[in-house]
C-alpha cells in the first residue's frame, strides 16, 4: 500500500526516521 512505499523512502533517505517511525508503531501493537 501507499504507506509502505512511504516507508520504503523513508528507509531509503532518514533511516533515523524510519528505525522510530518503527519503533512507534511496534509500540502501539
Amino acid at each position: 500500500g501507499k504507506r509502505r512505499r512511504q516507508l520504503d523512502y523513508l528507509k531509503a533517505t532518514d533511516i533515523e526516521r524510519y528505525r522510530s517511525i518503527l519503533k512507534a508503531l511496534n509500540l502501539r501493537k
